[in-house]
């Protein structure tokens, strides 16, 4: 399965990430959006999406590990590592009027944080 991740740039960039090589992906509180991180797998890839500013997605991550916190075990901790960036940005608007984006989750609950892709989503994000 793959995923897509939004971010704020001007908290935690996709540049940040390939800089920093990998992170945990944290601060989520949607039920929904921790649901969808519980059921991530190691080696699964990740589109990561830039929200409010820019509002494009930008690059790939890898999933590392998804473990449990010990000190709140209904917030999945999710290890991301850096991929690649994508070879052209694909803004919202592009986005929006892909045909494979028809009835996504993504326009559906617009301020999900965490949404799964189906693998011809994710071809049209990488290669498209």
């Amino acid at each position: 399965m793959h995923y897509l991740l939004k971010t704020e740039p001007d908290k935690y960039s996709f540049d940040d990430l390939l800089r920093d090589g990998e992170t945990l992906w944290d601060g989520i509180k949607n039920p929904q959006a921790l649901i969808t991180l519980r059921n991530m797998k190691p080696g699964e890839s990740c589109i990561i999406y830039h929200s409010n500013i820019g509002k494009s997605a930008v690059g790939v991550a890898r999933i590392l590990s998804v473990s449990t916190d010990p000190n709140d075990p209904k917030t999945p901790l999710v290890r991301l590592k850096a991929d690649k960036r994508l070879k052209r940005e694909k803004p919202l608007a592009e986005i929006r009027e892909a045909g494979v984006f028809a009835g996504s989750v993504m326009f559906r609950q617009f301020r999900l944080s965490v949404v799964p892709l189906t693998q011809e989503q994710f071809d049209w994000l990488v290669h498209g």
